[in-house]
């Protein structure tokens, strides 16, 4: 008896890894717009999924005023979740990025550029037409404003939404948050210099699997 309960508190401790992966539908809206949902490594807000099992998006809570971006055991923690690409959108002048390697898997943890989509969008890609690789993880410094327009681009590349549709999520997907020279400019000028890419389009059912309901 004493061997089960230990089994069972081991089992409730773990971190919710399991389903990270899994493509079953595309994520609720309110997974989307969440504060946060389970699996994210400590120290890490407003992770939300945003392709299922493909495309994660995430900051820092408390923000990254070092610029410093993921610690190693955050790195470590993404890799063991089974992650394996990480982009820090925006501020990580003072990261170290590289390749975290974890039993079998390994995660590479790349800068990115919300003004310069193509190289994310180019990852979700081939994570896409690759079941067997892990999902990306992208973040910024607060979560909430260019992880959050990444995310809404990703929506238009791979799920069809309209700018409109994007736009609105990524609105109300930023908790409040303000925004330098007013919202509706900043994500508009982002969205200026996304262009949607013929070369990286998918199936209806590989839609079916990753995008939301």
């Amino acid at each position: 008896m004493r061997f089960v309960a230990l089994a069972l508190f081991a089992f409730l401790a773990a971190p919710a890894y399991a389903d990270l992966s899994d493509r079953e539908g595309g994520p609720t809206r309110d997974a989307m717009i969440a504060r946060t949902t389970s699996g994210a490594p400590e120290g890490v807000a407003f992770f939300r999924p945003v392709l299922d099992g493909v495309l994660y998006r995430g900051g820092f809570s408390g923000g990254d005023k070092g610029r410093t971006g993921l610690s190693a055991g955050q790195r470590t923690e993404l890799c063991t979740a089974g992650f394996s690409k990480g982009f820090y959108a925006d501020f990580g002048k003072n990261t170290d990025y590289g390749t975290t390697s974890c039993g079998a898997g390994s995660f590479d943890y790349q800068s990115a550029r919300s003004s310069r989509p193509a190289g994310v969008m180019q990852a979700i890609y081939d994570v896409i037409k690759s079941p067997d690789e892990g999902p990306v993880y992208v973040h910024c410094m607060w979560g909430v404003h260019s992880s959050g327009a990444l995310s809404a681009m990703a929506l238009v590349q791979f799920c069809g939404w309209s700018e409109e549709k994007a736009k609105s999520y990524w609105n109300d997907a930023r908790n409040g948050a303000p925004c330098s020279g007013g919202c509706d400019g900043w994500i508009d000028a982002k969205f200026d210099r996304f262009t949607l890419d013929p070369s990286l389009s998918i199936s209806d059912v590989e839609k079916a699997a990753i995008c939301p309901e």
